[in-house]
């Protein structure tokens, strides 16, 4: 096998340069997947344009994102070169959001935060909506009721939680948590959790390392939410914990719809480690200027809203 086959793949036609990143990385390694190509293997920005059937400054892009999160690497003068075998490849968690479940679970998200499904509903109107039978549907109602999304109504029937739907509701979430995180890594009582920071280091680096492409958008709004529910714990302030994990609950929704482009999130993981870093070093000063910075600069990125 060469290590730059040119074999295309069938597409339904020319894609936009303007596809994602992370969405054109998935594409790319199914073809890695399909060439069983080998660790080394040279991975030409022609080869993934021709492939694709798009221009080769998606290409490049896909596969600089690709270098980011650890999967290629990039030599001076030699280009992209895979840094794990096909088979190893396959091995990394593969949990995106393409089960019929999930896909059903997303369909209902992106219709509530588009307006398209909104005001109450019962189990009979959510199965003939989307097709489902009873069983399908109690299964979706009992996941939306486990994540605080929806509630029971008195009597009969469902509604959508009070959640975040706008730019303007989630930049003061943001305002408000600029406030509260920062400031509980100042409590006296700070003390960090050994076995808690291993944990979310693991998580964050398994980011940069190839979890970023294959993780679900549920998966990813875990990582990033309990990581930093995890630092506030550590003030040992149940007030601010707890201040925390409410609007992490609020938030759920939306931030579900910031997950479709992850090219983002290689800058966040790795400000996340940074944080880790400072927190162990015992400058909890400079780690709480970081946190506001990092919060702050997610903020402008997310809301499009400048203050």
């Amino acid at each position: 096998m060469s290590s730059d086959p040119g074999r295309s793949v069938a597409s339904p036609g020319l894609l936009s340069t303007r596809v994602s990143p992370t969405s054109l990385a998935m594409r790319v390694i199914e073809l890695i997947r399909e060439e069983k190509l080998d660790e080394g293997a040279h991975l030409s920005e022609q080869w993934v344009a021709d492939s694709l059937r798009v221009s080769r400054t998606p290409a490049r892009k896909a596969l600089s994102y690709m270098a980011d999160i650890g999967l290629v690497e990039q030599l001076p003068r030699r280009g992209f070169h895979l840094k794990m075998s096909a088979a190893d490849l396959a091995k990394v968690a593969f949990s995106t959001d393409t089960g019929d479940e999930e896909q059903l679970y997303f369909r209902i998200v992106d219709d509530h935060l588009g307006g398209r499904f909104t005001g109450e509903f019962t189990t009979t109107d959510l199965a003939r909506r989307y097709g489902l039978t009873t069983r399908q549907a109690n299964l979706v109602l009992t996941r939306m009721e486990s994540e605080d999304l929806i509630r029971r109504r008195p009597g009969r029937g469902w509604e959508f939680s009070r959640t975040l739907t706008t730019a303007e509701a989630h930049d003061q979430s943001y305002r408000f948590r600029l406030i509260v995180e920062p400031a509980a890594l100042l409590e006296p009582g700070y003390t960090i959790d050994p076995d808690a920071f291993a944990l979310h280091r693991k998580q964050q680096e398994s980011m940069l390392h190839g979890n970023i492409v294959f993780l679900s958008r549920t998966e990813l709004f875990r990582y990033g939410s309990e990581f930093h529910e995890m630092i506030v714990d550590c003030a040992h302030n149940a007030y601010l914990s707890d201040a925390v994990r409410r609007v992490n609950r609020l938030r759920r929704l939306i931030e579900y719809n910031h997950q479709a482009d992850r090219a983002r999130l290689v800058t966040q993981a790795t400000e996340h480690l940074h944080l880790l870093d400072l927190l162990e070093a015992g400058d909890n000063e400079q780690a709480s200027q970081y946190l506001h910075h990092h919060l702050d600069t997610v903020r402008e990125k997310k809301t499009g809203i400048t203050h």
